[in-house]
């Protein structure tokens, strides 16, 4: 197996990047699409990390920074590609961003219905705040 090669996502990427959310996402986002992925791309061109093998986009995360929060979203690997460390490296990727940023405890978007998840991010270290919900409102 070939190395595994982590990478910044770039305006060229991002009809890929939909496409592999679709096939390896679970739920989706109203920011999925072409203006949503390209805002993000400019206003944090380092947020959007690509995991590939062989040149195929196998994983992804969003470790966004706001300067006070760490924030990790879309953690996703190909049904075909799981299992391989590929979801701990993107996560120690986006760990190494934080710390570089000045950041010190990272919140992590984990569907509950998604228990495959849970593992995943508890096996990264992370653990569930029962105390804290996630209220949203679309604009």
């Amino acid at each position: 197996m070939t190395e595994l090669r982590i990478r910044a996502a770039t305006p060229e990427d991002i009809d890929t990047v939909l496409q592999f959310w679709r096939d390896a996402a679970e739920g989706t986002s109203i920011s999925d699409d072409h203006d949503g992925v390209a805002r993000l791309i400019t206003r944090d061109p380092e947020a959007l990390l690509l995991a590939e093998r062989d040149g195929i986009l196998t994983g992804t995360v969003i470790a966004g920074f706001d300067g006070w929060r760490c924030s990790a979203y879309r953690l996703a690997v190909h049904p075909d590609h799981r299992r391989q460390g590929i979801a701990t490296a993107l996560l120690e990727a986006a760990e190494q961003r934080f710390a570089a940023l000045g950041g010190r405890r990272v919140d992590a978007m984990v569907l509950e219905a998604n228990p495959q998840a849970h593992h995943t991010w508890a096996a990264g270290g992370y653990h569930r705040e029962n105390h804290w919900r996630r209220w949203v409102k679309p604009l």
